[in-house]
């Protein structure tokens, strides 16, 4: 028999020589009429390769276009046992794995292991800006080789290089064939629709996934396996706490509405309860919170029960007993580095303005947040006000002092916030104080993001 060829076309792979007829490799190919060949993700590749070597077929692979590069570490750190574990777990799922450790336990020392070990050329995955600043840092000053970049206006590829979920999902399939190797850093945002398709669209046949909090409340964690590997080594924050990451303290404490807030805060409620109640629509239920919305959009009445949602939300997030306590912990912490956390932007510029502390939304300019984080680093700030782009991907090892003052429901979101202060230094303590509106919805919401075994 003719030997078969392999090639990479944009994200797929097309495999020739092999008849219609034929048995196909894997599961993941199909017939493709239109060209004539057979057809898979390139996802498919390793897979690919194994099946065919099994059968014995001689194969022309012109699909693989990374290099195979031993990357010489410039700057070596003494692993710990838990990261040494994971590596090994990792290299024992076929380096196709994901690895859960919480904020500050060094996964970033984990992936430069699994870079070095795996001498195939190297795209890094990251959610944010930031992120692929850090990383990019973090692989020069470790390899002293240039690092290339994707996101943020820059498009330059390098054997090592970092890109940002977006860029990734817009770029892989030309680039597909050009990583043997992806680290997804924060991986729990791959599954998502967009982004799972930069997976499925390179060949890379060494994949690590990174994440503390691997869960997601679609469920679609499911899709690890299929996507990266199956979690093959998981280390919580009360395992490491003391010796690997700073002991740490949880307060929650509850504050009262005054009894205007308390008078507002019920009437508008009811508004939004009564609606819910006529329209028979389940808020707690999976698809509670669309129907909701697209009930809104039919009457005034749907359209004033969505602005008491928002007044009764507003009270509770801001109350003014919540204020004036984090009034006392600022002062309190005033030697510390604080980082205050709100739901929204609104909550955070308010904070910003009452306590004249540099505040960072979603509309912060990249230059702008790191002369502030820079600041809460040399001890220019005390503290710092953000709703929710510091929950991930920023390293402030100086901060030991999270301030809930609001927030979503989510487990994962509690536990990246209680991260931002975990990083171990000498004679450090962290503390993570949650305020709480009592007798209004923030309650439950508490109770929900509470369900970790961090906050036991």
């Amino acid at each position: 028999m003719a030997s078969l060829e392999l090639r990479f076309r944009a994200g797929t792979l097309e495999l020739r020589g092999l008849d219609e007829t034929a048995e196909a490799p894997t599961t993941m190919w199909a017939w493709d009429k239109r060209s004539a060949c057979w057809r898979a993700p390139a996802l498919a590749y390793a897979a690919t390769i194994l099946a065919l070597r099994d059968k014995g077929l001689e194969l022309d692979d012109l699909a693989r276009a990374y290099e195979v590069t031993a990357f010489a570490e410039a700057v070596r750190r003494e692993p710990r046992p838990y990261q040494t574990e994971a590596f090994v777990a990792w290299k024992k799922a076929g380096r196709r794995a994901v690895v859960v450790l919480p904020t500050g336990a060094g996964k970033t020392h984990l992936a430069v292991m699994a870079i070095a070990d795996a001498r195939r050329s190297t795209l890094v995955l990251v959610p944010t800006l930031d992120l692929l600043r850090q990383w990019r840092g973090l692989l020069s000053a470790s390899f002293r080789i240039p690092i290339g970049a994707l996101g943020g206006g820059e498009h330059h590829v390098e054997a090592i290089t970092v890109s940002t979920y977006d860029s990734a999902y817009a770029h892989m399939e030309h680039l597909g064939a050009r990583f043997g190797f992806l680290v997804f850093d924060e991986a729990h945002h791959l599954p998502s629709e967009s982004y799972a398709l930069a997976a499925k669209q390179s060949l890379a046949p060494f994949r690590l996934g990174l994440s503390a909090t691997p869960e997601r409340s679609d469920g679609r964690e499911s899709d690890y396996p299929a996507l990266i590997g199956a979690i093959a080594y998981r280390r919580d924050i009360v395992e490491l706490s003391g010796e690997f990451l700073s002991d740490y303290e949880v307060e929650r404490i509850e504050v009262d509405l005054t009894p205007d807030e308390r008078a507002r805060y019920d009437e508008e409620r009811a508004l939004f309860r009564d609606f819910l109640s006529d329209e028979r629509i389940p808020i707690g239920g999976p698809d509670g919170w669309a129907r909701f919305l697209q009930a809104v959009s039919r009457s005034t009445r749907g359209r004033r029960a969505f602005d008491a949602y928002l007044v009764s939300r507003q009270i509770a997030f801001a109350a003014s007993a919540k204020l004036e306590f984090l009034e006392h912990l600022l002062d309190r912490h005033r030697h510390d580095r604080a980082i205050v956390f709100s739901q929204d932007a609104a909550t955070t510029y308010g904070v910003s303005r009452r306590f004249l502390i540099p505040a960072i939304t979603h509309e912060t300019k990249q230059a702008e947040r790191a002369h502030i984080l820079d600041g809460l680093a040399s001890g220019t700030f005390t503290a710092v006000a953000t709703a929710k782009v510091l929950n991930e991907g920023v390293d402030v090892p100086d901060a030991n002092v999270a301030i809930v003052l609001s927030g979503s429901g989510s487990v994962r979101e509690h536990v990246q916030r209680l991260g931002r202060v975990l990083r171990k230094k000498d004679g450090k303590r962290a503390v993570l104080y949650e305020l709480v509106t009592a007798g209004t919805a923030e309650t439950k919401t508490s109770e929900r993001r509470r369900e970790h075994s961090a906050y036991r």
